[in-house]
């Protein structure tokens, strides 16, 4: 790929033009290499390095560049030196009868939604849906927050609140007003629903839906929590 179109796969309609997106800095490049171990469409990845980089032992085709231009072609103020362009994951395989499926609804921030990957791909046995209109999860900050747990979860892209409904038997909700998490029963759900986070989950969408609500209690000092820290306190109780 030539250097002026690996600069463009920091926006999301290049990245859907070249099916390509960027991955930056040892430890994500480290997990990328772990991952190709496994998933042979990432063996087709390669290596843009400076001269520091030169001797990082990988299968990986290498281009060595200049300090100058890995700071033009990087998303990071303070590059490492060393950034892999990486083919779009091929789509997730048949859900396994032990998933959960955790469901985001126009999630908007690249740091939350990172954060949410890197969580559920801790846990293991999730697998994680997003609505249209969410943020892309290849947007190199998603990437980033992740710590290359993108690599280790299974996805599922512009996946619709209907067809939710229909593909699942027993969904929960996360909602203001509803039973505690803690209850033994949230553990009994297939799917679990989470919104935007402004808006929450638009009721004029669920209203199709058979679904039972839950929520996080908390002291009534503020009247909501991150959506991440929100995703993480759930996964934790449906594990533990």
């Amino acid at each position: 790929m030539k250097l002026d179109d690996v600069k463009k796969l920091q926006q999301k309609k290049y990245r859907e033009e070249l099916g390509h997106f960027l991955v930056e800095g040892e430890h994500l490049v480290l997990e990328l290499q772990k991952a190709a171990e496994k998933i042979p469409e990432l063996k087709k990845s390669e290596l843009y390095i400076t001269e520091a980089y030169a001797d990082w032992p990988s299968e990986f085709r290498k281009n060595v560049i200049t300090e100058k231009q890995m700071s033009q072609v990087s998303d990071t103020k303070t590059p490492q030196g060393i950034l892999a362009i990486v083919p779009f994951l091929p789509a997730a395989s048949a859900a396994q009868n032990t998933e959960r499926a955790i469901y985001l609804h126009e999630v908007q921030d690249p740091g939350n939604l990172g954060t949410i990957v890197r969580t559920l791909a801790w846990f293991g046995n999730f697998r994680l849906l997003l609505s249209p209109n969410s943020v892309d999860p290849y947007n190199p900050k998603v990437v980033r927050s992740s710590m290359g747990a993108i690599f280790h979860l299974p996805m599922e892209l512009d996946v619709s609140i209907a067809e939710i409904g229909k593909r699942f038997n027993k969904i929960a909700c996360l909602h203001m007003h509803g039973d505690k998490v803690s209850e033994v029963s949230f553990k009994d759900y297939d799917c679990y629903l989470f919104g935007n986070e402004a808006r929450g989950l638009p009721d004029d969408l669920l209203k199709d839906i058979c679904f039972h609500s839950f929520n996080i209690p908390g002291c009534g000092a503020i009247d909501s929590l991150n959506l991440a820290s929100a995703v993480n306190m759930c996964a934790y109780e449906l594990v533990r």
